[in-house]
């Protein structure tokens, strides 16, 4: 589980949190985007700790698709809780 995204009847939704990842990226390259609030422990937005993928409520160090996509690209990623780092 730990680098594929699933529902709670186990079907693989990696596919579609990939695509998303991508459109975001393209989107942020496209508007000149500076930086990104994401929402934290989000298996797609998650930055430092995201969902651990068991339903169980457990958190594990990491990185979410879209935040880590758009790391790699050259962003800055920032949680809800770091809005004011912005300010």
């Amino acid at each position: 589980f730990r680098n594929a995204n699933y529902t709670l009847f186990t079907t693989s939704v990696t596919e579609e949190y990939m695509k998303g990842a991508h459109e975001a990226v393209r989107l942020a390259k496209e508007y000149d985007v500076i930086c990104a609030i994401m929402k934290e422990k989000s298996p797609s937005c998650g930055s430092g700790i995201i969902h651990n993928g068991k339903f169980d409520g457990g958190l594990v160090p990491g990185f979410g698709k879209t935040a880590k996509l758009l790391i790699e690209n050259g962003f800055e990623v920032f949680g809800e809780s770091q809005i004011e780092k912005l300010v």
